[in-house]
């Protein structure tokens, strides 16, 4: 969990939101019964979690504030795959599993995104951990806090839902008697039937997904890379071949599979007809793979210090006396093993700590040398493999790493706007670098807004007509405009008539006198054409009319494959 925080808190104020944060930065400022009207129409599947940053907000609005949540859940996740792996395999099992699980990379990204992955991730281990110890015969209390915490995960993101599935699967592999079948069913019909609203009112607002695609061989292999500490090279290969050792691992295996294969496994059959697919949405499931991976190790050190000791064994003068399962052999012959001490023909052997004693004489454990090296190896490997993603983390901390930055958006226009200037967002989308960084576009005025998100229950506000909009745009002579880098490329056509009626307008009637472009975001100065002008149309601009400022990590626009950006789930 140390480790988790650390990573979790280094660089976090990355000094920009991108699109999806922002929107949770503004949904959560605003009052519960605009979030209650929101949720009708867009977005309930983000319901619970905007309720629970509204809180979290109250007490400061601020970037880091708005990340904190995502840190404090890693650490806990990370917390409690070390207890399941403690459980099913040992101590150091589960000390490997929580660190590996710290130091993957996908699992640092998501902690430090204000979105609601690394809370569900938390659910599920929680989840998991409450599962098992209800098997045991923890009794209905344990099945009550069961059904609590799966509700509570799916109801934060119902995409959750798979993991009913993968428990199943653990149950069949444990093949636990039919009592505790009864009881876990139960416990997932009271949980799919308090979802079922959730799931009626989020199908009518299938159109957030609807740029997802079907996910291929490609992804397949994407996701396996992104569930190891390492997603190329030596550590790649080397935690997969841990990850195989650790099938020999039953009970580790029953739990870790299940969660490792079925969630990724439903969600990407389902989305073959219907897309909702994406690495995010199975964050949860990247435990299972630290599970695995960590029982490997353990099974690999085991036999590591077998063949350094030739198996446990205690040494009585001159001769060795082997282990054997919950006896000693002497000679042969099994003696009983009491408790703290071993009997040996009626005398006992006392244990003193690490080492034991016979009628005052000192005995030692055999291999205790090769344990300490195999121990330090692990440390190190633990150690190395960090730091073999240092890159990886140093990018990931930078804002330029995440789709777009609204914070160099509105530093833009504090810049260039001057106070009273029409400004013109294409698409509409782009209006949320101004609802999360209001500063930039404070003295401005956005000509084709016709009612502000909040009073409208939208994520970015309700423009005007198309009629509407070109009369507004008639009376100005110059109007800046925000685009996204797709946007550039003639052959986008949007299917919504107030953004082709944006296009037509420019097209015609401006001309570009200034451009800027930075980190992908392009503002643009469009001055009314005057008659011999040559038309400017968003594809281009007059030659030597352009100044373009670009930040040292920004590439240009260019380069980039045609791609709008939608609020995702």
């Amino acid at each position: 969990m140390a480790v988790m925080l650390a990573i979790g808190l280094w660089g976090l104020d990355r000094g920009g939101m991108w699109g999806d944060e922002s929107v949770t930065f503004q949904v959560a400022q605003r009052t519960v019964p605009q979030i209650w009207r929101l949720l009708h129409d867009v977005d309930a599947v983000h319901g619970l979690y905007y309720l629970f940053m509204h809180a979290v907000l109250t007490v400061h609005p601020d970037e880091v504030v708005l990340r904190l949540p995502a840190v404090c859940a890693a650490t806990v996740t990370a917390g409690l795959v070390a207890a399941l792996g403690v459980r099913l395999a040992g101590p150091r099992a589960g000390l490997g599993a929580g660190v590996l699980y710290a130091i993957t990379p996908m699992t640092g990204h998501y902690a430090q995104e204000g979105r609601s992955y690394a809370l569900v991730a938390g659910g599920v281990a929680g989840a998991t951990l409450l599962l098992l110890r209800a098997v045991e015969g923890a009794g209905a209390r344990a099945w009550w806090g069961y059904g609590t915490a799966v509700a509570l995960t799916c109801a934060l993101h119902e995409l959750a839902v798979p993991v009913l599935g993968a428990h199943a699967l653990t149950l069949a592999l444990l093949r636990v008697p039919r009592r505790v079948w009864s009881c876990w069913g139960r416990a997932a019909g009271a949980v799919a039937l308090l979802l079922l609203p959730l799931v009626w009112v989020s199908q009518g607002q299938a159109g957030q997904v609807a740029w997802l695609v079907p996910p291929g061989w490609d992804r397949v292999e994407r996701l396996a890379r992104n569930f190891t500490p390492g997603p190329a090279g030596p550590v790649f290969w080397g935690a997969l071949l841990l990850m195989a050792v650790g099938l020999r691992e039953r009970r580790t295996a029953a739990v870790a599979v299940p969660l490792l294969l079925v969630p990724p496994g439903i969600l990407m059959t389902v989305s073959q007809v219907r897309p909702l697919y994406h690495d995010r949405y199975v964050l949860y499931s990247l435990a299972g793979a630290s599970l695995l991976v960590a029982a490997g190790a353990g099974r690999v050190g085991r036999a590591l210090g077998r063949a350094g000791c030739n198996g446990p064994r205690v040494l009585v003068g001159k001769r060795w006396v082997g282990f054997g399962g919950r006896r000693v052999l002497v000679g042969g012959r099994p003696e009983g093993f009491g408790g703290r001490r071993v009997l040996l023909g009626g005398r006992p052997v006392w244990f003193d700590g690490r080492r034991v004693r016979f009628h005052g004489r000192r005995l030692r454990f055999g291999g205790r040398r090769m344990r300490v090296v195999v121990g330090v190896t692990g440390v190190l490997a633990l150690t190395g493999t960090f730091l073999v993603q240092l890159p990886v983390y140093r990018k990931d901390r930078s804002a330029a790493h995440r789709p777009d930055n609204l914070a160099v958006v509105s530093a833009l226009a504090v810049r260039r706007m001057r106070p009273g200037d029409p400004v013109l967002f294409l698409p509409s989308v782009g209006r949320l670098a101004a609802l999360a960084y209001p500063m930039g576009f404070r003295r401005t005025r956005d000509i084709a807004l016709r009612e502000s998100a909040p009073r409208s229950g939208t994520l970015w506000g309700r423009e005007a007509t198309p009629g509407e909009l070109r009369r507004r745009l008639a009376s100005v002579d110059r109007v800046w405009v925000v685009a996204e880098a797709h946007v550039l490329n003639p052959r986008w056509s949007p299917a919504d008539p107030v953004e082709r009626t944006k296009l037509a307008v420019l097209r015609k009637e401006f001309t570009v006198r200034e451009e800027h472009t930075r980190d992908g975001v392009v503002l643009r100065l469009h001055v009314r054409r005057q008659p011999g002008d040559e038309p400017g149309v968003p594809a281009g601009i007059p030659p030597g009319a352009a100044t373009t400022a670009r930040s040292p990590a920004s590439r240009p626009a260019a380069r980039r494959a045609p791609r709008p950006r939608r609020v995702r789930w």
